[in-house]
């Protein structure tokens, strides 16, 4: 399954308007916070997704392949894999279902 963001519970790196030195915009700390925000959500997707893809590579039936493919569109449709190596991946281990089964 998908999992929620991790709790980074650290310091603020936003300093005050008055120390933030020059060419330092407020809104770069912001994109700076959302960017280290935005790669932890999606390193637990991925590591997710790769646990669940070597599940289907050691146990290939439909039922797994179902699941695993399923992951796979959903991480590709919010961009966090592109959706091009979502097909290969998704191909890749219906090849390996009907071989096996």
């Amino acid at each position: 399954m998908l999992l929620p963001p991790a709790n980074i519970e650290e310091k603020s790196i936003m300093p005050t308007k008055r120390k933030l030195g020059s060419g330092r915009h407020l809104s770069a700390y912001k994109r700076q916070r959302q960017t280290k925000k935005r790669t932890e959500h999606n390193k637990g997707i991925k590591s997710a997704l790769k646990t669940q893809i070597k599940k289907c590579r050691e146990n290939p039936t439909a039922d797994e392949l179902k699941v695993t493919a399923s992951h796979i569109a959903k991480t590709a449709s919010k961009g966090i894999i592109p959706k091009r190596r979502a097909s290969r991946l998704t191909s890749r281990l219906a090849r390996a279902a009907n071989s096996a089964g």
